[in-house]
Order: structure tokens, then C-alpha cells, then sequence
């Protein structure tokens, strides 16, 4: 069987049970399946191997701390107009991509789908960004990404083992 139809029934197959964890047994967690699929991809954009799930995992969560402290400080300085919130997004997207200089941080793909999925969320779940507790912003976020790049570190491996 070639690569790509493995990968198809794999990543089907694992994406069921993600589901169904998520949403399920895991739900207590706040888990969201959506940043679980962006970490996932993140995981085999960085390269599908054991080096990728550093990489993309330690750089999406460099994404999400960076937009995390965007949100802090639109929450603290947004009211004062769209111009500093802005501002605020232009200046943590800036430093979250200089952190590439950073060979841990140089997956700066992976951090951008940390930010984005961590924006997201906030502005999804309207949860607070100072709350580090289970279905807090950055929690929830890293979290998901975890569980996203052990399925893509998973998929890959039966995959790999199917085509061979």
C-alpha cells in the first residue's frame, strides 16, 4: 500500500478516536479537536518524525504564550482603541517570529498555528487569559497541541508500518 492511502486510513481511523476522546472521556480536559487537527498537521508540516514533534510542539506552544500575553495585554490596554490592540498583535507576532533565531523556535509555521489557534480559542470560548486552570486560554491550547502532535507521531508510525 502506498504512503499516502496509509496515511488516509490512518489518520481517518485516529482522527475517529481523537474525536470521540475529546469530546468524550476527556471532555473534563476542555480539549478542543480543532487545535488537536492544527497541531497534528503542524506535526507532519514540520517533517513527520521524531525531530518534527519537538520542533512543531515546542514552537506551537511558543505561539500560544505569545498570543497569550497579547490577549493580557489587550485585556489590560484594549480599551483604549483598536490602534493599540493593533499595536499589541503586531509587536507579539514580531517577537514570536525573532524567536526563530532560536533553533528551538525556528518552526515558525508551527508557532504561527500556536498563536492562531490560541486567538481563536479566546475569542471563541471568551475565556480569560490569566486563568492557567483546565479550559483556561493557554492551557487548553497547549494541551490540545500535545495530544495533536501524539497522533501525528502515532499516525505516522502506523503508517509508515502499513506501507512498508
Amino acid at each position: 500500500m502506498n504512503l499516502v492511502t496509509a496515511l488516509a486510513i490512518v489518520i481517518g481511523a485516529l482522527g475517529a478516536i481523537a474525536t470521540y476522546l475529546v469530546l468524550g472521556p476527556a471532555a473534563g480536559l476542555q480539549l478542543q479537536i480543532w487545535i488537536v487537527f492544527i497541531a497534528w498537521a503542524s506535526y507532519f508540516h514540520c517533517g513527520g518524525n521524531e525531530a518534527a514533534a519537538k520542533s512543531s510542539f515546542v514552537a506551537n506552544v511558543w505561539g500560544a504564550v505569545c498570543a497569550t500575553v497579547a490577549l493580557i495585554l489587550i485585556g489590560k490596554l484594549g480599551g483604549q482603541g483598536l490602534i493599540v490592540i493593533s499595536i499589541i498583535v503586531g509587536v507579539t507576532v514580531a517577537i514570536m517570529i525573532l524567536g526563530a533565531h532560536v533553533p528551538l523556535l525556528s518552526a515558525i509555521p508551527a508557532a504561527v498555528y500556536g498563536y492562531a489557534a490560541t486567538a481563536g480559542y479566546a475569542l471563541l470560548s471568551k475565556a480569560d487569559a490569566m486563568n492557567f486552570a483546565p479550559g483556561g486560554v493557554l492551557t487548553t491550547v497547549v494541551l490540545s497541541c500535545l495530544v495533536g502532535v501524539i497522533f501525528g507521531w502515532l499516525s505516522g508510525k502506523i503508517a509508515g508500518a502499513i506501507a512498508k
